[in-house]
């Protein structure tokens, strides 16, 4: 059987969601509207402090708006429940929320420890500390308090919204701090713990590009390219986006570090081919390979004297607006994809760009053959009555 330890000092839990433990016991409310009004109570009155709470701003926060009669006895009400419910788990029997001047405070005889109030504490000590061992440490210590979005549930409120924006930038400027220390020290090891934690709790936020950094300088080049094409998929399925400038540097520097043993050219030649050569159908590729095609191809027309297009295709509305994101958008620029991929030669390059938009690479071709590529795909793509259509631009790769 666990001891419970019993300490007398209220636990309170605001990154992610809400929670409060005194002596190993949770008195967190549930769901039901009296036990939420129990909860927005503790959460401004406990992370408010010494400062304590102007009577408008905890009754705006206990009852969102709402048209009461008699709003300051509402507030009574749910003050006197609250500490009636604290003393069902052997809180001490004092009065601890009280009123002074319109403003509320917690009584400071019932000590209290909150995560957000210790990570900003952290962070002061950190940013004071002269080594950078410790320093980074003492970084550590406080990024791993973060777990979370401040009161994650509840950013809807105006006070909670403030604060939560000003604790994600107190988190990114520790975590961007504890990097560079890491960087200037060769500690690569401890920063790709620290960008793989940073994605988990604040994911797209490019923090994938530590542990990527970190990934480059230990060599683990496999492990860097297969985190850039999850990220990839990632941030186009999340937010419609692509990553940043830095990952695609990162990945370029891959390619140029790499280095395979002594073999034949033969034995080389073999390396380079495709697994299975596609009988049909254009070659889809992740961006970074694009670019490189495309910027080989720009740097070899003027000699070979072909004719290439790039193909820009994005889905719009019937009123040739982009449509926004979600479901059926993926749905669509899916399909696209797969109508793009049959439409065109295997010697044609095409990378979804962007939720909704697919980049074409259409080579030894002429511009009256890209209007025929068009139609093809839109007989293929455009279903009976459908209110949805692709929209084009073409532009010659190289401009005399």
């Amino acid at each position: 059987m666990t001891e419970i330890i019993k300490d007398n000092i209220l636990h309170v839990k605001t990154f992610g969601n809400f929670m409060m433990t005194y002596n190993g016991q949770s008195i967190t409310g549930k769901n039901k509207t009296s036990e939420s009004q129990f909860n927005y109570l503790m959460e401004i009155i406990l992370h408010a402090g010494k400062q304590g709470v102007d009577r408008d701003v905890l009754e705006q926060s206990l009852f969102r708006h709402k048209d009461l009669n008699n709003i300051h006895h509402a507030t009574q009400s749910v003050i006197y429940n609250a500490k009636k419910r604290l003393k069902e788990y052997d809180i001490p029997d004092v009065n601890c929320i009280y009123q002074k001047d319109g403003i509320y405070y917690w009584n400071d005889e019932i000590p209290i420890e909150e995560d957000a109030r210790l990570f900003e504490e952290y962070i002061k000590e950190a940013d004071k500390e002269k080594k950078p061992k410790e320093k980074i440490q003492k970084y550590l210590k406080a990024i791993h308090l973060y777990t979370g979005e401040f009161l994650e549930n509840q950013v809807s409120t105006a006070w909670i919204a403030k604060e939560s924006w000003r604790y994600r930038k107190l988190f990114s400027e520790a975590v961007n701090k504890a990097a560079n220390l890491m960087m200037e020290r060769d500690e690569y090891e401890l920063l790709e713990e620290l960008g793989k934690y940073a994605t988990e709790v604040q994911p797209l936020c490019d923090w994938e590009t530590l542990t990527m950094e970190a990934y480059v300088f230990l060599g683990k080049y496999k492990e860097a390219f297969d985190l850039y094409e999850k990220t990839i998929d990632s941030y186009l399925e999340e937010q419609g986006i692509r990553p940043s400038v830095r990952m695609s540097e990162l990945v370029e520097r891959i390619g140029s570090q790499l280095e395979f043993p002594h073999a034949m050219l033969e034995d080389i030649k073999h390396r380079l081919e495709e697994d299975s050569k596609a009988e049909s159908g254009g070659y889809i590729c992740s961006y970074p390979v694009f670019l490189g095609i495309y910027q080989t191809i720009s740097r070899i027309m003027d000699r070979s004297g072909q004719s290439v297009y790039l193909m820009l295709c994005t889905i719009v509305d019937s009123k040739g607006n982009v449509l926004g994101p979600g479901k059926k958008l993926d749905e669509l620029s899916e399909r696209l994809g797969q109508t793009i991929h049959k439409s065109i030669r295997s010697s044609d390059v095409m990378n979804r760009y962007s939720r909704g938009q697919w980049l074409v690479l259409l080579t030894n071709t002429t511009l009256e053959d890209c209007e025929i590529i068009e139609k093809r795909i839109n007989k293929a793509f455009m279903l009976n009555r459908q209110r949805i259509g692709v929209k084009y631009h073409v532009s010659s790769v190289f401009e005399v």
